[in-house]
C-alpha cells in the first residue's frame, strides 16, 4: 500500500508552473456557484489543499496515529507552517507562534503583560469586538484603564501616529491597533506608530491585529518594529479555519499564560526544564497538523501565481474599480472617501426599501455573498487578486436593481 506521506501532499493535476487568473479560480469549488465578496470574513479553499489535508490525515493514520513515525512527521509538518507563515510575514520562523486564530493570538499577548491595578490600554475605536472583548476582561480582573483614541472620526490622517502617541498615559503598558481596519479597509501604518509611541514612552508595548493583512498585505515585519502581530490563516491567506499566527519580536520577553509540552524544553528523562527561547514557545500541545498542510498548499496556490506585491497591486485595482462604481448609485455612501487600499470596501445604503442588511440579503438569495457591518449599518463587499472585473460588474449591476 502506497503511505500518503509518499506522495506530495497537495498533488494535483496541475503542475508547479505559474498560474493564470483563470487557473487559480478554477482552483476554488466555492467559486462555482456563487459570486464571492466575503474574503475578510473568511477566504475560500483551493482543492489542492482540501487534498493536502486529507493525504495529511491519510498519512497519521497509516503511520499510527501515535507513533515515533508520526511524532516525526509532525514536527517537520510544524517547522514547515511555521516557515511558511514567517515568509508570508517577512520575518524568520523562530519568531513565529502557531495559533488558533487571530484572537487567540491577541490573547497570549494581552494576558501574558504582567498588569497591575492603575495600568492603562489603549485601543481605538476601530477594533474588532473579539478583541475588545479580551481587553475588557484585562480591565476588569487587574483594575486595568482602556483608553480609546477616536480613530473613526479624526481629521487629521497624516498626523496619526503623532496624535496616538499624545494620547498615552505615564501608566499606558500597551497599544492595540489594527494593520488594516476591519470595517473600512484603511491600512494604518502601524510602523511609524509604534516608533512615535515608544519616542514618546520607550517601554510602551504594541499589539496589532493582522486579521485583515496577513495574506494580502506585503508584510516585512522586523522593519515594523512591532511587539506582537496576530493573524490567521483563513481568511485572505485562503487556508482552513482553525490556524492562526501570533509574531513575537525576538527582543521580547513576554512569557506564556498556556504552557504545555510543545513550547517547553526537557531533560532526558522528559522533566521540563523551561520555556522554548523562541515564538514557539506560546504552542502548547495536540492540535489539528493538517490544517498546517492545508494552508501550506493555498499558499504556495497563491505564490504560483505572483509575488504578495504582485497579489496586492491587484487587490488595489479591483478595489478601486469597486469603489468608483458605487460612487455611481446615488443611494450607496462608500465609508472612505477615497478608494481603499486594501480589499474591503465598506458602503452605506441609503433610502427608504433598503437598508444594508436587506440589501446584503438579497443579494445573497441571487448568489453574491457580502457580509453586513454594525455601528454604523453598513454592507462589505472584499475583492482578491483572484476577483475579476466581471464579478464587480455584476455586483454593481444587482446592487443598482436592487436599491
Amino acid at each position: 500500500m502506497e503511505l500518503a506521506a509518499e506522495r506530495p501532499l497537495g498533488a494535483s493535476s496541475l503542475d508547479r508552473d505559474p498560474l493564470t487568473l483563470e487557473q487559480v479560480r478554477d482552483c476554488f469549488p466555492a467559486l462555482a456557484n456563487k459570486t464571492y465578496f466575503n474574503f475578510g470574513g473568511q477566504g475560500p479553499l483551493p482543492q489542492p489543499a482540501i487534498e493536502a489535508m486529507t493525504a495529511a490525515w491519510q498519512t497519521m493514520q497509516q503511520l499510527g496515529p501515535f507513533s515515533s513515525a508520526v511524532g516525526e512527521w509532525v514536527n517537520g509538518q510544524l517547522d514547515a507552517t511555521r516557515q511558511t507563515f514567517a515568509e508570508e510575514l517577512g520575518a524568520t520562523a523562530d519568531t513565529i507562534a502557531l495559533t488558533e486564530n487571530v484572537t487567540a493570538g491577541c490573547n497570549i499577548a494581552l494576558w501574558g503583560i504582567d498588569w497591575r491595578s492603575g495600568d492603562r490600554l489603549l485601543l481605538t475605536d476601530c477594533e474588532h469586538p473579539g478583541v475588545i472583548a479580551a481587553a475588557q476582561a484585562i480591565a476588569q480582573r487587574w483594575n486595568v484603564t482602556l483608553d480609546y483614541f477616536p480613530l473613526r472620526d479624526w481629521p487629521d490622517r497624516a498626523n496619526l501616529p503623532d496624535a496616538i502617541a499624545q494620547a498615552l498615559q505615564p501608566t499606558t503598558r500597551l497599544v492595540l491597533v489594527s494593520h488594516a481596519l476591519w470595517n473600512t479597509g484603511e491600512v494604518l501604518d502601524v510602523g511609524a506608530i509604534g516608533r512615535a509611541c515608544r519616542q514618546q514612552q520607550p517601554s510602551v508595548q504594541i499589539l496589532v491585529d493582522a486579521a485583515q493583512s496577513i495574506g494580502m498585505l506585503p508584510l516585512d515585519l522586523p522593519a515594523l518594529e512591532v511587539d506582537f502581530y496576530a493573524g490567521t490563516g483563513h481568511k485572505w491567506c485562503c487556508g482552513p479555519d482553525g490556524l492562526g499566527v501570533l509574531y513575537v519580536n525576538p527582543n521580547s520577553t513576554l512569557e506564556p499564560t498556556f504552557v504545555g509540552w510543545r513550547g517547553i524544553t526537557a531533560d532526558r528523562q522528559g522533566n521540563p526544564t523551561g520555556h522554548k527561547p523562541t515564538g514557539q514557545r506560546f504552542e502548547v500541545a495536540t492540535s489539528s497538523y493538517a490544517l498546517g498542510v492545508g494552508l501550506q498548499a493555498s499558499l504556495s496556490l497563491h505564490r504560483r501565481w505572483g509575488s504578495a506585491q504582485e497579489r496586492y497591486g491587484r487587490i488595489v485595482v479591483l478595489a478601486d474599480r469597486l469603489w468608483q462604481q458605487l460612487q455611481g448609485i446615488p443611494q450607496i455612501d462608500c465609508w472612505l472617501d477615497q478608494p481603499p487600499t486594501t480589499g474591503l470596501v465598506s458602503f452605506r445604503v441609503g433610502g427608504d426599501q433598503h437598508n444594508a442588511r436587506s440589501l446584503v440579503s438579497t443579494l445573497e438569495a441571487q448568489g453574491f455573498l457580502l457580509r453586513t457591518l454594525p455601528n454604523p449599518d453598513c454592507a462589505r463587499a472584499c475583492v482578491h487578486y483572484f476577483s475579476t472585473e466581471a464579478d464587480i460588474d455584476r455586483l454593481i449591476e444587482q446592487i443598482r436593481a436592487i436599491v
